[in-house]
């Protein structure tokens, strides 16, 4: 039997690997940290149901939810309410709710009448010819520069905490590049796209925002169970992956050398060199140039909420705005149970790509900035949370920038120039859950 280990116990590794035992292939997971999970990891404090890392997902795959029907003995799919259709841009000292159409494009007052008209007119632009095109660059020649500042750059800082004049659309927006690309319109695409047949499968990517009741560490909890604890390794500390003829030798938490026919690396683009120590220096740091966004996450809970009311799924603060936040997530308007009746539980961001050194200060720096920010920002006239917890992340998200098509290049020379070597994460292939579950199902259906 052919025998595959997958490095990281994230989602990714963990879908590859549920998908790999359903196919009966003998799999184990290697693990640095003491559990399995990665970034995800869903806390119950004072009343509070609240994440260390994502909050929710998108069902933007069929594959993610068919994960989880899979799995929903042991975890329960939550279906985000109305409230999470709504998405407030902070401008001029206001929040102002992001239109969702034409009409609200043209009545909104985040965009000047100029690209208004110009909003008018974009059905008829002329698809871009550069595909490393930036996707600010995208915006301003299809729509205008308010629109990038007051849409597109909240948006980019809500996915990628990054900036839109660093990303390139083909790779960090494949589903918008394509759309001008394939129906020359971003307007006219979208609503082409829509009215074309679904298959029944296609018709489960809803693009419905998702959260699992209880939390995300159900999801986590159930591959586990599913992929069987004898499975997977924790703890590993140095884990390393040598050469044995065609095969590979990984040593894991017992230092004990294992053979294995193939080997899946889910890692960030950072731990590569560390653990693969046989890959060439040329290939390899073409890899390593993938920047990431560093942030800080903060979870504040109130169990009597006295400021403005919260619907909507959250609020995101344009950089042009110059305020100290990226923005928050009213996670208690749109889920069920993660405050105590009558409180709210926000998740607020700092740092990101052009902020990153927020993420160096200190723990009372970063309480006296999210309490005045979001005293301004949400009509409180007191700070006094009963929960606050501050999480930093040094390689938060990847950005997929530039240096995409040398990265993308670089991976593929390696895995054909070493049989049984698989390098997926989000090193490629997408951010969001959805991508991830997607990428762990295709790369199982690719083995055995």
């Amino acid at each position: 039997m052919k025998r595959v280990a997958v490095i990281g116990a994230g989602l990714t590794g963990l879908t590859t690997a549920y998908y790999l035992r359903k196919k009966g292939v003998d799999v184990t997971i290697f693990e640095k940290a003491d559990r399995a999970g990665g970034v995800i990891q869903t806390v119950q404090k004072d009343g509070f149901i609240f994440e260390n890392g994502p909050s929710t997902g998108v069902l933007g795959t069929p594959e993610a939810a068919e994960l989880i029907e899979e799995l929903g003995g042991h975890c329960q799919l939550e279906i985000a309410d109305e409230n999470a259709k709504f998405r407030w841009i902070w401008k001029n000292g206001r929040w102002h709710t992001l239109p969702s159409g034409l009409i609200g494009g043209i009545t909104t007052p985040l965009f000047t009448f100029a690209d208004k008209l110009r909003l008018l007119g974009e059905p008829f632009c002329q698809p871009g010819a550069d595909p490393n095109e930036s996707l600010a660059d995208m915006v301003r020649r299809r729509m205008g520069k308010s629109f990038l500042d007051y849409a597109v750059d909240p948006f980019i800082l809500g996915i990628y905490s990054g900036d839109p004049e660093k990303l390139v659309t083909k790779y960090a927006l494949p589903k918008l590049y394509n759309l001008e690309q394939k129906y020359g319109s971003f307007i006219g695409g979208s609503i082409k796209k829509a009215k074309e047949p679904k298959t029944e499968r296609d018709k489960k990517a809803t693009r419905q925002v998702f959260a699992l009741s209880g939390g995300l560490s159900t999801l986590i909890a159930a591959l586990v169970k599913e992929i069987g604890k004898e499975r997977i390794q924790l703890n590993c500390g140095k884990i390393n992956v040598g050469r044995s003829g065609p095969g590979y030798l990984i040593s894991g938490a017992d230092r004990h050398e294992m053979p294995f026919d193939q080997v899946v690396s889910t890692i960030g683009a950072y731990e590569l060199k560390n653990i693969f120590e046989f890959l060439p220096t040329e290939q390899l740091s073409k890899i390593e140039k993938l920047p990431y966004a560093r942030v800080v996450q903060v979870s504040v809970g109130f169990k009597n909420w006295e400021g403005i009311e919260l619907k909507a799924f959250g609020g995101l603060v344009p950089f042009r705005e110059n305020r100290q936040v990226l923005g928050a997530l009213f996670l208690s308007s749109f889920l069920k149970g993660r405050a105590p009746e009558g409180g709210v539980l926000i998740s607020t961001f700092l740092g990101g790509v052009r902020k990153p050194e927020m993420v160096d200060l200190s723990d009372d720096e970063i309480k006296t900035i999210v309490s005045v920010e979001l005293k301004s920002m949400l009509g409180l006239t007191k700070w006094a949370p009963d929960l606050l917890v501050i999480n930093r992340y040094q390689h938060a998200i990847p950005q997929y920038g530039i240096e995409s098509t040398e990265k993308l290049q670089a991976i593929a020379e390696l895995e054909e120039a070493f049989p049984g070597l698989i390098l997926a994460g989000n090193i490629r292939d997408g951010i969001g859950m959805a991508d991830r579950i997607k990428q762990g199902k295709m790369i199982a259906e690719t083995i055995g």
